[in-house]
């Protein structure tokens, strides 16, 4: 099969290591892939994308991203309505037996009218994004309430739709109540890379100067986000010392952190303090600071470093005691599945995605891959003791039994043949508001066709009258 799959923005995160991954998956099976996307910094994207293993495609990136940092989901609408009208503009459209689009749907009816009758589309739902939006004030509730239905409406144009967990596939069915009865989704968990990276001998070297090489110490990995609750790993370390007062078992704390953004200043700051009015010892270290640094460790209590590289980040997960993830109602997470790579135990909050990856210890000692538990400090501040007493071995078969089953690059794969192939022997759908836009969908298209370069000359000049205008305006445009 052609399949194409369209995704925002191709840059370096959780969505985006899934759409490689699928995308990846699926190529090695004998399809022909590709992606198109609103942007792609090719020296901040996957290595599969930037030794272009997978073909990709931009059309858009020349469109804003926001006006004021404001009006970002309006914009983001508007960046994949163009790139799919490039498509159809371009005949790219035709090409294609199916389309594998996520994050955003409004481009599903526009798939749906200009594909080929023989072609399907596929929505990944990570999560509603009416959900994940904030709220704050009547203004902002009623700029919202559009996109919500908007979203809701898109989504019913889907021929297939698939959810990220069965947490999610909960959520889905609360917020998407006009839809959920005659589009019920699948579930298909992302995969996690079951291969270990080589770690270079300069990663090495920085683990050694700031963490020492014989140090124990338990980790948390998430971005430096209020959401995240990184505060309980923090409380769950100090009981654990009340009770170990002679440990000398460390705390790191890491994860993604830009400069740039707001909140992740404010959240590490706040952090820092709480560490400090818990009479706990913290240093904090940049990635461009490693080389001031060198056997400081055992100093401390608790070593913060954001914005670790990828390969610090495996060596971190290869060396820690337990995995402390710390997020509640969490989508999915894909970090636990990383630690059990390595054998190590993860304790989680007992809901969202967690507990369908995570088999508890407790309940099940032969499988258990670590534990789920209450956000109460007390109880996980015994489960951080307990870490410490069980054999890697065993921790070791555990997880590799657990991701070969259900998290493996395979298994996700074949979910995906599974799905399009039942999709692909539906009937094509035939909507009620499809009669009147065929009214308008030749006429359009032909005038798209014939005279686009006259649009996107009138659009270039409006642009640049604009920005001589206002050039302030541009300067947080990313």
């Amino acid at each position: 099969m052609r399949i194409a799959f369209i995704h925002p923005d191709l840059g370096i995160g959780g969505a985006e290591r899934l759409v490689v991954d699928a995308a990846l998956g699926l190529q090695n099976e004998g399809h022909k892939v590709q992606i198109f996307t609103s942007h792609c910094d090719k020296s901040h994207c996957f290595e599969e994308v930037k030794n272009e293993t997978l073909k990709t495609k931009v059309y858009g990136d020349f469109l804003p991203t926001n006006f004021l940092q404001k009006f970002k989901i309006l914009f983001a609408c508007l960046r994949q309505l163009f790139l799919v009208i490039m498509l159809v503009i371009s005949g790219e459209i035709s090409e294609y037996d199916y389309f594998i689009v996520d994050q955003l749907s409004i481009c599903l009816p526009i798939l749906h009218l200009f594909q080929e009758k023989r072609s399907k589309t596929l929505f990944y739902c990570h999560f509603p994004d009416q959900l994940l939006a904030k709220r704050t004030g009547l203004i902002r509730k009623i700029y919202r309430l559009p996109f919500d239905l908007i979203e809701q409406f898109t989504m019913s144009t889907a021929d297939s739709i698939v959810v990220n967990s069965g947490f999610t596939k909960t959520v889905y069915d609360k917020t998407f109540t006009m839809i959920k009865d005659f589009n019920v989704p699948d579930v298909i968990y992302p995969c996690v890379d079951l291969s270990k990276e080589t770690i270079t001998k300069e990663t090495q070297d920085v683990f050694n100067d700031i963490v020492g090489e014989k140090t124990e110490y338990f980790l948390s990995i998430n971005r430096f986000e209020k959401k995240k609750n990184i505060e309980l790993a923090i409380k769950s370390y100090k009981k654990f010392l009340e009770k170990n007062s002679n440990s000398q078992v460390k705390l790191i704390v890491a994860g993604g952190y830009d400069h740039k953004v707001e909140e992740n200043k404010q959240y590490l700051a706040h952090l820092e303090k709480l560490s400090a009015d818990l009479n706990l010892e913290t240093l904090t270290i940049f990635n461009n600071e490693y080389s001031k640094y060198s056997n400081l460790s055992k100093n401390y209590n608790i070593i913060f470093l954001p914005s670790i590289s990828s390969n610090l980040k495996e060596l971190l997960l290869s060396q820690t005691k337990l995995l402390i993830y710390t997020p509640s109602f969490e989508h999915f997470g894909i970090v636990p599945l990383e630690a059990m790579k390595f054998g190590v135990p993860v304790i989680a909050v007992n809901n969202g995605g967690p507990i369908e990856s995570i088999i508890s210890i407790d309940e099940n000692p032969e499988l258990g891959t670590g534990w789920l538990e209450p956000s109460d400090p007390i109880t996980w501040s015994e489960k951080l003791s307990k870490s410490l007493e069980i054999p890697k071995s065993k921790l070791i078969k555990n997880g590799s039994i657990q991701l070969n089953s259900k998290f493996s690059l395979k298994v996700m794969t074949e979910s995906f043949e599974k799905n399009m192939l039942k999709t692909l022997k539906k009937p094509r759908e035939k909507y009620t508001w499809e009669t009147g836009m065929m009214l308008w969908k030749l006429p359009v298209f032909f005038i798209l066709r014939k005279y686009f370069g006259m649009f996107q000359f009138v659009a270039l000049v409006a642009l640049v009258g604009f920005y001589k205008l206002r050039p302030d305006y541009f300067q947080y445009y990313t």
